[in-house]
């Protein structure tokens, strides 16, 4: 979907994934599928997303999402990439058993969980969680989860493409001609979102012409 975006907006991308379901950056730091495909190529950008509740609890996030996510930045540094982390969103309902009662409360703590570690290792950041929180509070009628509350949606998945071609390009994705088959009005919202999210402070997110 974001190179379709991108292409829409003037940009020829090509793009690849090594994303198995569930999977932690641990994991990848011990996949050799990874860390090949991230030596495999001179990629541009290598974008970094944990595993959904991870970035929330302190004790995870220290002790996995961290050490992962320093070695993870350092290969691809040395492999000639920038590295991009994915902040990612919360659930819709919270996470309880965990003191998160609702999805603004959850992603509080996984901004809080991405920045840190941004700040740390000054790399940039997409802020997809962000805008779900912002394009939420203005359309309460938006669908962005699927039934169980975690995984996105046709629309949650469009609004994470038009962050990152924010974030990569520097451009607003605002009135690009590739819709997802979302209606129009629906396709704009989001992309106005994703632009004011990203646009209004780049230097929030690590991010600079240089990238």
């Amino acid at each position: 979907m974001f190179a379709k975006l991108a292409n829409s907006g003037g940009h020829n991308v090509q793009v690849g994934m090594s994303a198995q379901g569930g999977v932690t950056l641990t994991d990848h730091v011990n996949s050799s599928e990874t860390l090949e495909k991230i030596a495999a190529s001179k990629w541009d950008f290598v974008v970094l997303q944990e595993q959904s509740q991870i970035p929330a609890v302190d004790q995870s996030r220290n002790s996995q999402m961290y050490p992962a996510a320093r070695f993870l930045v350092n290969q691809i540094k040395e492999a000639g990439g920038v590295p991009i982390l994915f902040l990612t969103w919360a659930h819709r309902d919270g996470w309880r058993e965990n003191g998160f009662p609702d999805f603004k409360s959850m992603q509080f703590k996984i901004d809080r969980g991405y920045l840190q570690i941004a700040h740390e290792l000054l790399t940039a950041v997409a802020p997809v969680g962000y805008a779900w929180l912002l394009a939420t509070g203005q359309n309460p009628g938006l669908t962005l989860w699927q039934e169980d509350g975690s995984h996105p949606t046709l629309q949650g998945t469009y609004l994470a493409a038009c962050v990152f071609y924010a974030a990569i390009f520097l451009q607003s994705p605002f009135g690009l001609s590739y819709t997802a088959d979302l209606p129009k009005e629906t396709a704009l919202f989001l992309q106005q979102i994703a632009g004011i999210t990203v646009l209004n402070n780049p230097a929030d997110w690590n991010l600079s012409p240089k990238i």
